[in-house]
């Protein structure tokens, strides 16, 4: 048995969480020490070599998927570079005729070493997470075609990010072969922008001219980094051990065992579980961002107070931003700037006017986000059901948006006004746990009965002391994530504002800085839901 495998399935395994004493009180305080002593020219090889050895002690042999990527979008890269600068300069050796057919051709070729690239990666990623779901739905249409063919179902482990490495190999070919970077010759320079070690479990969804010359580039720790820093992944470390790991035995009770639960309990469920999802992937950012920022680098922010949007649409322009701006920049506007699309725009706009005409290509494109947006989550119907209904409501928003806005004007009605910017907020909230409810549960069959038990059987009868304690939690724990999540919602409050609480406080005179500071580790160890009885659970959309 390797090394790897020893550490794996002990103490390695917890590195996957950011909050563990594997992470927080090994692994980064050592970096940290480590980096700092380090003359300047070897700590970017520093980075390179520990963040390859975090991925190796959390997946093992599976490293060989990594590298793999890294080598083929490094190769490609540069054979795009090559056949650029070989056009260019042919180009100036034909006469203007004959340019645009020598470019058709190159393009040809450029689109081919693109193709390639993504076969590989997107190949790797398919076979690994989807064959086993598409081969159990082939011998399902088997069955019912009483066609007597049963295929093997093959296991396959999957790398721990594979998800999220995959999406930055293919964002560099795709930003190389449209010239929006040049391609990198250097490997390490370019393995670290694919594996920097914080963000390879759940991201953010890295563009190579977002971090690669900061990561590349890297300056000393600075005290003003490694404090925001610090504070930022406390702030996270509250969310999870506070909010995540104690709402856990409840949601777990009610989405195992639906059947025993009145529609308003199962409410109860899909709200806590909306929470304990934004908690759980928001804390993970706020410590992938500031372990980041202890090294001086600045990551893209993957939430904007998503909770505060207006519309389904705004919703998912705040969560998970730098996944929706992936699906944006390499799925949507080249579906919807696509030749075919483009035609059909046209000839739409003449028939049915110019703001029914563009929905029909912006409407299949914004299918294909939604389907490969499900589909990414996870190999299940529930997933892509997931993405099929936010692909109805976000449409059906845009078939209605002009009608609404001519029935607000008719009514005199203050789109601004407070109330109704709350009806909009709390009406949004709704649909996205409806949606969570799906994304959560135990496949599509039971997601459709919990739905139904809330219309059909819906109150909060059974809502009282006893059930809270059988679900797992009594009233002080109901009472500990009210507070945290009123200490949440503040903080998104200020930030909607445009305050930065974290320079807020900063101002203020050091008796009041470590006041506060104190404050939050008290709470969060008397608080936190942690030591005997309390399972934790492992960083939420690592598993995606």
């Amino acid at each position: 048995m390797s090394l790897s495998s020893l550490l794996c399935a002990g103490k390695a395994a917890s590195l996957t969480s950011y909050f563990s004493v594997a992470y927080l009180g090994i692994l980064l305080p050592v970096a940290v020490i480590i980096y700092s002593i380090l003359p300047q020219r070897f700590r970017r090889y520093f980075l390179l070599v520990l963040s390859y050895v975090f991925f190796w002690l959390i997946s093992g042999n599976l490293l060989i998927f990594l590298i793999l990527s890294t080598l083929s979008i490094h190769y490609v890269g540069i054979w795009l570079d090559a056949l650029i600068r070989q056009r260019d300069e042919r180009v100036k050796e034909v006469s203007k005729e004959e340019r645009k057919a020598l470019k058709g051709q190159y393009l040809k070729k450029q689109r081919l070493v693109v193709l390639l690239a993504v076969v590989i990666n997107l190949g790797i990623l398919l076979v690994l997470k989807y064959t086993a779901f598409f081969t159990t739905n082939i011998n399902s249409l088997l069955e019912v075609m009483n066609i007597p063919v049963v295929l093997e179902i093959p296991e396959f482990i999957m790398p721990i990010g594979i998800s999220f490495y995959t999406m930055q190999a293919i964002s560099y070919v795709m930003d190389v072969y449209h010239g929006v970077i040049k391609a990198e010759y250097n490997l390490g320079k370019l393995a670290l922008y694919m594996n920097f070690f914080p963000q390879i479990v759940e991201g953010p969804i890295c563009r190579y001219s977002e971090t690669a010359d900061k990561l590349w580039n890297v300056e000393k720790i600075k005290f003003d980094n490694l404090k925001f820093g610090l504070q930022r992944i406390l702030y996270g470390l509250m969310k999870k051990l506070v909010i995540v790991d104690r709402l856990n035995p409840l949601i777990k009770e009610i989405f195992t065992n639906y059947d025993k639960y009145e529609g308003g309990v199962i409410l109860i469920g899909a709200v806590c579980y909306t929470c304990q999802l934004y908690m759980d992937f928001s804390g993970s950012m706020d410590a992938v961002m500031g372990t980041a920022q202890i090294f001086g680098i600045t990551m893209p922010e993957n939430f904007k107070q998503p909770f505060f949007s207006r519309s389904i649409s705004e919703f998912w322009k705040r969560w998970h931003i730098t996944l929706g701006a992936w699906f944006k920049d390499y799925i949507f506007y080249p579906v919807t700037m696509s030749k075919p699309m483009k035609n059909i725009t046209s000839a739409a706009r003449k028939k049915i006017g110019n703001h029914f005409g563009p929905l029909i290509a912006g409407s299949i494109a914004l299918f294909c986000v939604w389907i490969s947006n499900g589909l990414w989550h996870g190999s299940a119907w529930s997933y892509i059901f997931f993405g099929m209904y936010h692909f109805v409501l976000i449409l059906g928003g845009n078939i209605i948006e002009p009608y609404v806005k001519k029935l607000s004007k008719l009514l005199h009605i203050n789109t601004e006004f407070f109330a109704y910017r709350a009806f909009q907020m709390i009406r949004t909230g709704f649909l996205v746990v409806i949606g969570e409810l799906f994304f959560r549960a135990n496949g599509l069959r039971a997601g459709l009965t919990m739905f139904k038990r809330m219309i059909t059987d819906f109150s909060f009868k059974m809502v009282s002391e006893e059930l809270v304690l059988k679900l797992g939690i009594d009233m002080y724990d109901v009472i500990i994530v009210i507070i945290t999540v009123a200490i949440v919602f503040v903080i998104s409050v200020l930030r909607e504002k445009g305050i930065s609480v974290r320079k807020g406080i900063d101002k203020k005179n050091i008796v009041i800085r470590w006041a506060i500071l104190y404050a939050l580790i008290i709470f969060i160890v008397i608080c936190g839901a942690y030591g005997r009885g309390y399972i934790p659970i492992d960083p939420m959309y690592a598993n995606f």
